[in-house]
């Protein structure tokens, strides 16, 4: 598609009031984004030059978050709501700036594709002056039904206004609409609210459109894409289509889900070729995993980058602010912290790694913590390339151990330690012969004294 200017108008005004929420209903998150973030990423893959979106009054959390993922939005505020036509209107300023494509989306309508929303323009590139996507269904029931003659959308019928016939079109209305920029503004201020209701609807559109001789058309998206929320439940269900679809993504890019069902991801997970990936694993926000590495059972990983042959889990969980560099392994109750680990380095079993850098090659035994925070401040361990910590180490910081350090299992750190040194931060071992029988005689005498 050539390129033409798009504004594309969002009506997120829903409260959350069948969320049984005080949150704006499209903040409700998929993925790790908001309803309202997954059209805006949509729109913007979609070729979107100008944005709009037009809130409900007394929502500044919702335009706050708009401006944070596209500062360039302008928002608008539909004070009263008198249907989805009244809502389009209330952004009237910046209908007022030509554009070649003007596209009006809904906010709770997270899943829609930018390749649908691509679609729908090239139909307005192609000639149509208003398009109307719609979607099949088994299910029609209370949808309005899109009635189309020779390649033309004809009219879109409510049920309730549907004859029997029109009651049995699958071909159904997902509400969401592209004007040519030339007409788009004169259609909306044309629409009327003659009706039971006394709203302005959207849908009145195609029947002014056709009335005026123009090209009324209907492209396909699918359900799913095109589904809308309104309550917990449906939001869990469109989870669960995000999830199925992020699922399939990663597999077809060559990534291996081994019990694809119990892997989550958030929007912007990016998993490389040839990564392999455990049953139930989690990924949070921000995380990138690089070919060649391998994400065990029962991991938890947020805002975290893994190597390339890298291997983190079981039961792993890595905080942001993880880098792990190549052939690094993170193993099971390892929890690593806003710590980078060279090429090699390992943790492979019960430590923290908190606020900490460990050079290449090194290995933190068992039990091993970094005492990073003094209930005021946070403070950085730096471990060099080559060093060996012994088990149950505890590293007190800020302390620093130069390369080739080994640090003796059971002791406490506090001290930067040279380069190639060995170091004991333990008491003396005292030992005292036949000491142990003494005692448990005297224990069992004590116990036998109260049967």
């Amino acid at each position: 598609m050539t390129a033409r200017s798009c504004l594309s108008i969002i009506l997120a005004a829903g409260l959350g009031t069948r969320m049984k929420s005080d949150l704006p209903k499209v903040m409700h998150e998929i993925g790790g984004l908001p309803l309202v973030g997954h059209v805006l990423k949509a729109l913007q893959n979609a070729g979107s030059d100008r944005i709009s979106t037009v809130t409900g009054p007394d929502m500044p959390a919702l335009e706050n978050l708009v401006h944070e993922l596209v500062p360039t939005a302008r928002c608008y505020v539909q004070s009263e709501r008198l249907g989805t036509a009244h809502a389009a209107l209330a952004a009237k300023a910046s209908l007022e700036i030509p554009a070649d494509d003007v596209l009006v989306l809904f906010g709770d309508t997270p899943l829609v594709t930018s390749r649908t929303i691509s679609t729908v323009r090239q139909a307005l590139q192609n000639g149509a002056d208003l398009v109307v996507l719609g979607f099949e269904t088994k299910s029609p029931t209370g949808y309005g039904r899109l009635l189309a003659k020779e390649g033309r959308l004809v009219a879109i019928r409510e049920e309730k206004d549907a004859s029997e016939a029109e009651r049995q079109i699958t071909f159904c209305n997902s509400g969401i609409m592209g004007f040519s920029g030339k007409h788009a503004l004169s259609l909306l201020t044309a629409i009327g609210n003659e009706n039971a209701n006394g709203e302005f609807y959207l849908t009145d559109a195609v029947e002014i459109a056709n009335k005026r001789g123009l090209t009324v058309a209907a492209v396909r998206g699918t359900e799913v894409e095109t589904q809308g929320i309104n309550t917990r439940v449906q939001l869990a269900s469109c989870e669960n289509d995000f999830q199925r679809r992020m699922r399939l993504e990663a597999m077809e890019s060559g990534v291996s889900l081994q019990a694809p069902h119990t892997v989550f991801f958030s929007h912007d997970t990016v998993l490389e070729p040839d990564v392999t990936v455990e049953p139930n694993v989690v990924f949070g926000l921000g995380v990138r995993v690089t070919t060649g590495a391998k994400i065990r059972a029962f991991s938890h990983l947020e805002g975290a980058q893994v190597g390339s042959g890298a291997v983190v889990g079981p039961y792993a969980r890595l905080r942001p602010g993880t880098v792990l560099g190549a052939d690094t392994r993170v193993g099971n109750f390892v929890e690593v912290k806003n710590a980078t680990f060279g090429s090699g380095a390992k943790a492979n079993h019960l430590s923290y790694v908190g606020d900490a850098s460990v050079g290449s090659k090194s290995n933190i035994g068992a039990g091993t913590i970094t005492c990073n925070y003094d209930g005021y401040l946070k403070h950085r361990t730096e471990i060099g390339a080559g060093s060996f910590v012994g088990s149950n180490s505890t590293l007190v910081a800020p302390v620093k151990l130069g390369n080739g350090t080994f640090v003796a299992a059971g002791s406490v750190i506090t001290d930067d330690v040279q380069r190639d040194s060995l170091a004991l931060g333990r008491s003396k071992q005292v030992v005292k012969e036949g000491k142990a029988k003494r005692l448990r005689e005297k224990l069992k005498a004590a116990k036998d004294s109260k049967s």
